[in-house]
C-alpha cells in the first residue's frame, strides 16, 4: 500500500520567501523610509506587522506538517487541514493539462513546480506541487500520462478486436516518442524583438527609476545643467540619441532571448508540449483531444512583417502570469503557422481560401451608430477644446474621429471572411489586427442565430458559437447571408452523428 508523504521541506523557505517578497513594501515604509515616525500608523503598524509575520510562519510551518499526498494508480489523493481535516482524490482521467514553472529559486536549489489542471472548477480545479524536485515531478507526470496513455490504448484495442481470439499474452505500452517542431533561431529572436517592440520598453523603465531616485536624491537641480548643456551641443545630443537607440535595441532582443531564447514546441501521438524561458522557465503540455479551437492572430506589424500568433483554446486555465504558455510561439512565420497547426493536430485542417461577406453587410456596417462617437462628439461640444488656435475646432475632432471609425469598420469588412468545410468552421475578422478561428463541430458545445430588424430587411444574420473555455468562448460572425447562416445551423444539426451522448 502506497504510504502517504509530505511536500519537500523546501516548501517552508518557499513561502517564507513568498512572504517576504509580498512584505517588502511594508517592509520599507515601516522600517526603513518612516523608521523615525511616531505617528499612530507607523507605532503601531511595526509590532502588529512583526505579529502577523510571526503567525504566518508558524501557519506555514503547520501546514507543512499536516499537508501530505498520495499517488495511487489512477488518482492523486491529496490530505490537507490543521485543525478540520479534509481529503481530496483527483483522478488522472480528469487532467487535462500539466505545466511545470522553474522560477528562479527553483533553479538554485535545482527544484521545480508542477500543476496539473482539471476541467472542474473551484478548489478541486488544479493539483499543484509548488516545491518539488525534478526526480518527484517527472515521476508524477509520468504516472498520471502513462495511467491516460493505457487507458487509451485499451479503448483502442477493443475497437479493433472484433471477433478476433482474444488470448493473455500482455501488451506492452511504451509511451510515444516526442517530435520537435520549431525552435527559435537567433534571426527569429532578432525579428521577435522588434515585432514584440520590446526595445520601447527601456525608456520609460529609465523616466521610472530616475523618478524613484529623485525622490530620494533630489538630482533634478544637478542634472538641468547638463540637460541644457546637451541640448545646446548637436553632437552630444547626437551621440546621446545614438546610444538610447543601440541600447533600446539591445535591451529588446536580450529581453526577447530571455522569454523565448529556449522556446521550443514538440508533439506526440497524443500531447502537445511547450517549453520557454531562461532564467524563469515554463513547461505546459496538452492533450490533443482537450484543444477545443485554434486562434491565429496577426497584429499591424506581425501582418507587416508575415508573422503570428497561434493560440489553443483550451478548457483548463493557468494563473495570469503563464497566461500565454498555451502559445506556440506568438512570432511564428504565416506559412510556418499554417503548416505546424497541421503537424501537430492532424485533425484540425485550415484553409485558405474563404468566402467574403456580400457588399449589401458593408452597408449595414458602416450606418450603424457608433455610440462612441456620439458621446465623444458630446463631450468635445461641451469642453471645445481649441486647436491650431480655432476656437471652434471640436467639430473637426468629432469628423476625424468619425472618419476614423468608417475605416476601421471598412477595413473589418475586407478581412472578414469566413467558411464551412466538412466538420470544420472558419473565421476571420479585425481592422488593424486580424484573428483567425478555427473550431472543429464536436467541440463546440452551443449555436446560436440572430437576426435584427434591419439584417431581416437586407437578408443577413449574426451566428454565435460557444466553445468550451476559462471563460467560455464566444464567437460572433455579424451580417453573414441568411442562406449561410441556414446551412451553419443544418450543419451543426449533424453533430449529433459525431458525439456520442452517455
Amino acid at each position: 500500500m502506497v504510504k502517504a508523504r509530505r511536500y519537500h521541506p523546501l516548501l517552508i523557505l518557499f513561502k517564507i520567501w513568498g512572504f517576504i517578497k509580498n512584505s517588502f513594501v511594508f517592509v520599507l515604509f515601516l522600517f526603513i523610509i518612516n523608521r523615525e515616525s511616531q505617528s499612530f500608523i507607523y507605532k503601531y503598524g511595526r509590532p502588529a506587522f512583526l505579529i502577523i509575520g510571526a503567525i504566518s510562519l508558524i501557519a506555514i510551518l503547520l501546514k507543512w506538517w499536516t499537508d501530505k499526498y498520495k499517488v495511487s494508480d489512477m488518482a492523486f489523493q491529496l490530505y490537507s487541514g490543521v485543525f478540520i481535516k479534509s481529503e481530496q482524490t483527483v483522478p488522472f482521467s480528469k487532467v487535462e493539462n500539466v505545466s511545470r514553472r522553474t522560477s528562479l529559486f527553483h533553479r538554485i536549489f535545482n527544484m521545480t513546480s508542477i500543476q496539473f489542471e482539471t476541467g472542474m472548477t473551484g478548489a478541486e480545479a488544479t493539483v499543484e506541487f509548488e516545491v518539488v524536485s525534478k526526480v518527484e515531478a517527472d515521476r508524477l507526470e509520468k504516472e498520471m500520462t502513462k495511467q491516460a496513455f493505457e487507458t487509451v490504448e485499451k479503448d483502442e484495442a477493443n475497437e479493433q478486436i472484433v471477433g478476433e481470439e482474444i488470448t493473455d499474452t500482455p501488451i506492452e505500452s511504451r509511451p510515444p516518442e516526442r517530435i520537435i517542431h520549431f525552435k527559435p533561431s537567433k534571426k527569429d529572436i532578432i525579428k521577435s524583438s522588434f515585432t514584440s517592440l520590446g526595445f520601447l520598453i527601456l525608456i520609460p523603465l529609465i523616466v521610472s527609476i530616475y523618478s524613484k531616485i529623485e525622490q530620494f536624491f533630489h538630482v533634478e537641480d544637478k542634472a538641468t545643467g547638463l540637460i541644457e548643456k546637451g541640448l545646446n551641443s548637436w553632437w552630444i545630443l547626437t551621440l546621446v540619441v545614438m546610444i538610447l537607440i543601440l541600447a533600446s535595441a539591445a535591451f529588446g532582443i536580450i529581453k526577447t532571448y530571455i522569454s523565448y531564447g529556449n522556446y521550443e514546441i514538440a508533439s506526440d501521438d497524443k500531447r502537445i508540449y511547450i517549453t520557454q524561458g531562461l532564467l524563469d522557465e515554463r513547461a505546459f503540455s496538452i492533450a490533443k483531444d482537450r484543444v477545443q479551437a485554434i486562434v491565429i492572430k496577426q497584429t499591424a506589424l506581425k501582418r507587416l512583417f508575415g508573422l503570428a500568433e497561434v493560440k489553443l483554446v483550451r478548457v483548463g486555465e493557468l494563473s495570469d502570469d503563464d497566461g500565454e504558455i498555451n502559445t506556440l510561439y506568438p512570432f511564428l512565420p504565416i506559412n510556418r503557422a499554417l503548416a505546424m497547426i497541421t503537424e501537430i493536430l492532424p485533425s484540425y485542417e485550415v484553409v485558405e481560401k474563404m468566402t467574403c461577406l456580400p457588399q449589401k453587410s458593408l452597408w449595414i456596417r458602416l450606418f450603424k451608430p457608433s455610440w462612441f462617437w456620439i458621446i465623444a462628439s458630446i463631450a468635445l461640444f461641451y469642453t471645445q477644446p481649441s486647436l491650431w488656435n480655432i476656437k471652434a475646432a471640436w467639430w473637426i475632432l468629432s469628423i476625424i474621429l468619425l472618419i476614423w471609425i468608417l475605416v476601421l469598420r471598412l477595413l473589418d469588412y475586407q478581412n472578414t471572411r469566413y467558411m464551412l468545410h466538412d466538420h470544420f468552421i472558419q473565421y476571420k475578422s479585425g481592422s488593424i489586427a486580424t484573428s483567425l478561428f478555427v473550431a472543429k463541430r464536436d467541440k463546440v458545445i452551443e449555436v446560436e442565430v440572430s437576426r435584427t430588424i434591419v439584417q431581416k430587411k437586407f437578408g443577413l444574420a449574426s451566428i454565435e458559437l460557444i466553445n468550451r473555455a476559462k471563460p467560455v468562448l464566444h464567437t460572433v460572425v455579424d451580417d453573414v447571408p441568411i442562406e449561410w447562416a441556414d446551412s451553419f445551423y443544418g450543419w451543426y444539426a449533424d453533430r449529433r452523428n459525431e458525439v456520442n451522448v452517455e
